[in-house]
């Protein structure tokens, strides 16, 4: 088995750099990656980005969003959190069994004094607490299995970032079922640094498993930096690769009154938007809707489809900054 160390914590380069692994390596070798990523919110393959994250709160506090290639819910990111990722021949493993991969995580914490169990489909526990959450990807036979360990993660930062506004959606992507959470620096005998931790789980699995360590070559940081750059830095990737699903974002708004946006969202983009409520305007709203049709759910390309366009002629006392929140938030 072979150990690679990512040499950063972008979320973009650290997911493109999974993937580059898992197609470009000698499948004769099994690998195994930690791996830390800064503020960012990880979405499965099959999930709809605008259901699970809070724009206004990523925005302000420059959360990454990125989508990833396996399946299951989205799982937040920062500093006091590791991850994991083992990548292999499927063999005879059937399904998606998730204990195979976690066996030596869970190994790794009780040779510290922490009792971890595996629970659930994918899930490791503490207490009955949800520490850390496990995904596969699987293609040709070869099996990419991840996984957080919430050392000590910004647990209120979590809650906020993964609250997505509770808009009315009807939406196609699988939603991410929230559990009770916990770190597992709380339950070490010693208090100690996450780099320690690291270091600790590293040195445990050099040992268990004969690992041998691998450097990045240029070549190989030239291929993931181009993948970063064309697939997981896009807003194609993490918003526009989003199920179908159906909008209704509704304000009162002081002078003006109450506004609904109801909208058909396709691919990341508006595929039909009516607006309606109390609202007072001397201009008719069709002509905002037809202007919005086919627009990215993006704020610079919604500013550009707008521009020129004053909206208080439509929505009484109220500013274009102000309608593209209550469409975007």
């Amino acid at each position: 088995m072979r150990f690679i160390e990512s040499p950063g914590t972008d979320p973009y380069f650290n997911l493109a750099l999974e993937q580059y692994v898992f197609d470009s390596f000698d499948r004769s070798d099994t690998y195994f990656m930690l791996w830390q990523n800064d503020n960012a919110v990880i979405i499965g393959k099959n999930q709809n980005t605008m259901a699970e994250v809070n724009q206004t709160y990523i925005r302000d506090h420059r959360v990454s969003v990125v989508r990833r290639l396996s399946g299951g819910g989205a799982v937040y990111h920062d500093l006091g959190n590791v991850n994991f990722t083992f990548i292999a021949d499927r063999g005879n493993t059937e399904g998606f069994d998730f204990s195979v991969f976690c066996i030596p995580v869970v190994k790794a914490l009780a040779a510290l004094g922490v009792k971890a169990e595996i629970q659930g489909r994918n899930d490791m526990t503490i207490d009955g607490k949800k520490f850390s959450g496990n995904a596969q990807y699987v293609k040709q036979n070869r099996i990419m299995h991840h996984g957080t360990l919430m050392f000590d993660s910004d647990l209120s930062s979590m809650r906020q970032a993964l609250a997505a506004p509770k808009d009315k959606m009807d939406s196609r992507g699988v939603q991410s079922a929230r559990s009770l959470v916990t770190n597992i620096k709380p339950y070490l005998a010693e208090d100690i640094a996450v780099t320690e931790f690291i270091s600790i789980l590293r040195n445990f699995m050099f040992t268990e498993h004969q690992l041998k360590e691998y450097s990045l070559s240029s070549e190989d940081l030239r291929a993931v930096n181009a993948l970063r750059s064309s697939v997981y830095d896009t807003w194609e990737w993490n918003y526009g690769y989003s199920p179908p699903c159906k909008i209704v974002k509704e304000r009162r708004v002081e002078g003006c009154g109450k506004l609904q946006a109801h909208m058909n969202v396709e691919d990341g983009q508006i595929r039909e938007i009516m607006f309606y409520g109390d609202y007072f305007g001397s201009a008719d709203s069709r002509e905002l809707q037809k202007r919005l049709i086919g627009r990215k759910m993006r704020e610079d390309d919604l500013r550009q489809a707008l521009n020129g366009i004053d909206i208080s002629r439509y929505f009484f006392h109220m500013d274009l900054d102000t309608f593209l929140s209550i469409i975007l938030q």
